[in-house]
């Protein structure tokens, strides 16, 4: 079983994603599925993983195995840090040392075995924690900790309120789009709290299974479902005196909501297979990239829960919004990135500080954040210039097809297709009128320069 904070894992598989997602729940393990490669690297740039596990065999005949090496290869140069573990049914031992050079931790034969499957990611999904543990250890040795930039002025009105209700015990719902750094928001609230002695306990509430919310919120005693051994203490239980903090707050399942309220309005709740009441005192912290409103309105979500949970409201700007935060954030990324390489050294041009103010930040503070982690492994010698920089075609050139060069324009339509489809590649192809064979082959062809394919 996996501890600490919910290790998601990104599953790339088209036909039995299901099956891997209820085999990693038993152990305790998030997942995040999708079936098609772009879906896979858009959610890296906007999500953080502890592991990836794809299938080589994304395409039948004679494709087979090549498209799975191009995400392979996609992922690693997008997210140079994360682990990612293939699968192949057409096993070999010259396919599994190809996915091993080009950067694969793993590879295992399909149909696996799941002891075999499960301790490769547990041991993945350990080592990248370890890693990342290891890493902010540095940081903090080197005088790197993370702070929160607010440089811009959207952003000192929220140092404004942040500093007016931290001290109280309100609750607080924090909106913004993916990446913006809510969790960052949540942490400053709780240190800046009378409770900032006590736990700040975190949890995505999209990484938890319907029928696992009420053991995972309010704990479950030995014996209270198959395969429950041990007591085990719930999140409000453990965040009890401190400070809890839902991410993704309405990703909670409409019939689940009813007892997230109750311990919201009383303060208390019973451990799942036991009667006996529990009382709890957290101060409790919400995000969400929703329209909750929106929500309630469409009867996904119940309004008397939004209003326990939205008693003060902080709106986190999208990064295209807070200009004067671009550098000083992608300084502190490059600092932090550069102590793991040990490349102290390491700077931005003034042509690479241009590029970054005039990028759009689709994926906000993380991909900025993903990129410098990728700069400081391809900076050629001190200086990262905007050529080390993963950009791809702005929406902005939309407007302006007459200063594009032919393969910006193509990589620019191929996107745009992308997002129209959700990624689907049959339908872009027939979107573009060319056939899904050559879908690839234009993928491929732009795919590793443009990051806008990542979309």
């Amino acid at each position: 079983m996996m501890h600490g904070a919910n290790p998601v894992v990104l599953l790339v598989d088209a036909d039995v994603r299901g099956s891997l997602r209820l085999l990693l729940e038993s152990d305790g393990l998030g997942s995040h599925r999708v079936r098609e490669p772009i879906a896979a690297l858009h959610a890296v740039r906007h999500r953080d993983f502890s592991c990836a596990l794809i299938d080589l065999d994304l395409a039948g005949g004679t494709r087979a195995g090549l498209e799975g090496f191009v995400l392979l290869d996609q992922l690693l140069h997008f997210a140079p840090q994360l682990p990612v573990i293939v699968m192949s049914a057409a096993a070999s031992v010259p396919l599994a040392v190809e996915a091993l050079q080009r950067g694969a931790a793993d590879f295992i034969e399909k149909p696996w075995d799941d002891a075999r499957l499960l301790n490769s990611v547990r041991n993945q999904v350990t080592r990248h924690l370890q890693a990342q543990m290891a890493v902010d250890a540095s940081i903090r040795r080197a005088g790197g900790e993370t702070s929160l930039i607010a440089e811009s002025a959207a952003m000192q009105r929220v140092l404004e309120l942040i500093a007016r209700i931290a001290p109280s015990d309100t609750n607080v719902l924090v909106q913004g789009e993916n990446g913006t750094g809510k969790g960052l928001i949540a942490t400053k609230l709780h240190a800046m709290s009378r409770r900032s002695a006590q736990p700040l306990v975190k949890v995505n509430m999209g990484c938890i299974a319907e029928n696992m919310f009420e053991s995972e919120m309010f704990g479950h005693v030995s014996g209270a479902f198959a395969g429950a051994g041990n007591e085990r203490l719930g999140r409000f239980e453990l965040a009890n005196d401190g400070t809890l903090f839902l991410d993704e707050v309405g990703d909670v399942p409409l019939s689940q909501q009813p007892k997230l309220l109750r311990v919201l309005e009383e303060g208390e709740f019973e451990q799942l297979g036991c009667s006996q009441t529990r009382h709890v005192d957290v101060r409790l912290i919400s995000a969400t990239h929703a329209d909750l409103v929106v929500d309630v309105a469409s009867g996904r979500f119940r309004r008397d829960l939004l209003y326990r949970l939205n008693t003060t409201e902080i709106h986190l700007p999208p990064l295209r919004d807070r200009r004067d935060d671009i550098i000083p954030l992608a300084r502190q990324f490059l600092r932090q990135s550069a102590a793991r390489c040990g490349r102290e050294k390491l700077q931005l041009t003034p042509t690479a500080e241009r590029a970054l103010l005039a990028w759009p930040w689709p994926g906000n503070v993380r991909e900025l954040g993903h990129m410098m982690e990728r700069a400081a492994l391809l900076a050629e010698r001190d200086l990262v210039t905007d050529a080390a920089l993963a950009f791809g075609p702005s929406i902005d050139l939309a407007h302006d097809f007459e200063q594009m060069t032919m393969e910006q324009a193509e990589a620019w339509l191929v996107r745009r297709a992308l997002d129209r489809h959700g990624g689907n590649l049959q339908r872009t192809a027939d979107a573009l009128g060319i056939t899904r064979q050559t879908l690839y082959r234009r993928l491929e062809k732009h795919a590793l320069r443009e990051t806008a394919l990542a979309n």
